[in-house]
């Protein structure tokens, strides 16, 4: 089959590799019709060595068919539409059956973490969903049959992670009608992390970001106030003279790549991936004293500079975590289907799998005003 492969530092490339097979009586082989790339792909892109070897599969916002279940698969069926989560959830384990289920016990030999698709040998080795197939552990759990047929993949797809993942940072962070929200980012988990806040029904929600195309999306799509990030020594503090005291709530969903500035360059914007913590610092200045940050971006790496003494001294709540979203996806599915919302207005590329390695580049350039890169095999 084809499928994306990292082969090193920025440089995802379309490889024939072979076909996923059954290994357990509990797996389904699903062909993938849509997936995406994600946020934390980019995170991969720039620093896969410390999870990745040449030749993995990457990619864990998939959906498709299924095509073949294991002797042990009882509610999944041949030719079923299924979304797969990219939590993989053995479904009785303490965790998975407490809602937690991006730390099940089973999924990963490495008990520390959870077992997830395309993250590597830190979350299972699990291969990656940017292919024409997918092996699906613990299919009957690690999947969301779409029970409406009638709704285009493109509708149902981001039930795989960033919906989810958007909907539990509101709900963890405990945002309260009449709050105050400060999201960091105004990329795909951004702009949903927004819409779900003010669904919450937050006072005010402020998008920050250092892409004006995004700004703009956030303020079109879920009608927020925007704050074009150009300096980040400042921008703290210049957040909380705004919220007049600190925000009640502010959700990191950039992660270890910071909310860099981003620089012009032969009129190509370039993204700063340098590994910074530079959204923490910004939002232990911009807190009010026992609000909450909720932190939902990916870091991968030991952070130095870590704002302890500021989270301590202003007794501020810190949460974060990868996003348990199996038990999540029957609600936001019903949400899609009753017409709350419409996700498909944050695409803004669909590309043929084979043209993955370009599609990477405009999404991690933040080039020709893209927002969301939809992949079809």
């Amino acid at each position: 089959m084809k499928a994306v492969t990292w082969q090193g530092k920025q440089k995802m490339e379309i490889r024939n590799v072979d076909d996923p097979t059954i290994l357990e009586p509990t797996d389904a082989i699903i062909r993938i019709t849509a997936t995406a790339i994600c946020g934390s792909d980019l995170h991969l892109y720039h620093h896969g060595e410390a999870v990745l070897e040449k030749g993995y599969v990457v990619g864990h916002e998939p959906m498709g068919i299924v095509e073949e279940v294991g002797s042990a698969v009882k509610r999944l069926k041949k030719g079923q539409r299924v979304v797969i989560p990219f939590n993989i959830s053995c479904g009785h384990c303490h965790f998975c059956t407490h809602d937690m289920e991006s730390q099940c016990d089973r999924s990963n030999p490495n008990e520390l973490y959870g077992g997830l698709f395309g993250f590597g040998r830190l979350n299972g080795n699990h291969w990656g969903g940017q292919a024409e197939y997918l092996r699906v552990p613990f299919a009957d759990t690690t999947s969301f049959v779409v029970p409406d047929n009638e709704l285009a993949d493109e509708k149902v797809l981001f039930l795989s992670d960033i919906l989810p993942t958007a909907y539990w940072s509101v709900k963890n962070a405990n945002v309260k009608k009449g709050d105050t929200v400060v999201v960091l980012g105004s990329g795909p988990v951004g702009l949903f992390t927004q819409k779900f806040a003010v669904m919450a029904g937050a006072k005010r929600v402020i998008a920050v970001d250092p892409v004006q195309h995004r700004i703009d999306k956030a303020a079109r799509y879920n009608n927020v106030e925007t704050y074009l990030l150009q300096d980040t020594q400042t921008a703290g503090a210049d957040l909380y003279e705004r919220t007049k005291g600190g925000a009640d709530v502010i959700i990191d969903c950039v992660g270890m790549d910071g909310l860099e500035p981003v620089k012009e360059k032969a009129k190509n914007l370039i993204s700063l991936q340098s590994g910074t913590i530079s959204s923490l610092q910004m939002a232990s200045q911009a807190i009010r004293k026992f609000g909450t940050v909720q932190i939902t971006g990916v870091y991968m790496t030991p952070a130095s500079s870590y704002p302890l003494q500021e989270f301590f001294m202003r007794d501020i709540t810190v949460k974060h975590g990868q996003a348990p979203i199996v038990h999540l996806m029957p609600k936001i599915y019903e949400m899609i289907a009753n017409g709350l919302f419409d996700p498909t207005q944050i695409i803004t590329h669909a590309i043929p799998l084979t043209d993955a390695a370009k599609a990477y580049e405009i999404f991690d350039k933040k080039e020709d005003k893209n927002i969301k890169v939809v992949l079809k095999p």
